[in-house]
């Protein structure tokens, strides 16, 4: 069985062939990726961890709701986070259809968004430096479901809007801070032991 580590790059999406846009194989030479296929998914500009196999398996054993894994996300974004907001966020917020769940939140450091320039998405930037002297943020995020846009539902659920996001870990997995964008490495043994052991 094969296994992989992939620090997914921003503007990529997770799909095995994509008509318009490149994916995550890409990053792969040919002959592996035809081997391989994303065990979950994530955004086309989330970057972080993502894994891929050819274990059949391994996608139900570790992403499936209710597996309950924790998946953390590390993020920068624009507004003021408070006592309530964080309350909020990690007992359950509603959104269309359904709440979340209780989630682990820490905030990182407080900043004013002109200092955070240079994470911002080329399209978003203009709009968001017409006020570089507002309230901004870095947090993580550990959640334990995986609904669609679900980290950046909540925030923008507490008036918080995330413009650069990445995923650090999936259960005891932590993504390899060695590894820049686009770059991958086999998992070790120890590593899918971890994993299949979730």
């Amino acid at each position: 069985m094969l296994y992989y580590m992939l620090n997914k790059p921003q503007g990529c999406v997770t799909a095995c062939t994509d008509a318009v846009h490149h994916t995550v194989m890409e990053c792969f030479p040919k002959e592996l990726a035809e081997k391989l296929h994303p065990v979950g998914r994530l955004d086309k500009d989330t970057c972080g961890l993502l894994l891929l196999t050819n274990d059949g398996s391994l996608d139900l054993r570790i992403m499936q709701p209710k597996k309950h894994i924790s998946k953390t996300y590390f993020f920068y974004a624009i507004g003021k986070i408070t006592d309530e907001k964080i309350r909020q966020l990690e007992g359950g917020i509603p959104l269309a259809g359904f709440t979340t769940k209780e989630a682990v939140f820490r905030i990182e450091r407080e900043y004013r968004i002109g200092e955070l320039e240079k994470f911002m998405p080329e399209d978003r930037r203009e709009r968001y430096m017409k006020n570089p002297e507002g309230p901004a943020f870095s947090a993580s995020l550990t959640i334990y479901e995986g609904k669609k846009h679900e980290v950046k539902r909540m925030l923008e659920a507490v008036g918080c809007r995330i413009f650069y996001l990445r995923r650090d870990s999936i259960g005891g997995l932590r993504l390899d801070a060695s590894l820049k964008q686009g770059e991958y490495r086999i998992l070790t043994h120890d590593e899918v032991r971890l994993l299949k052991d979730e």
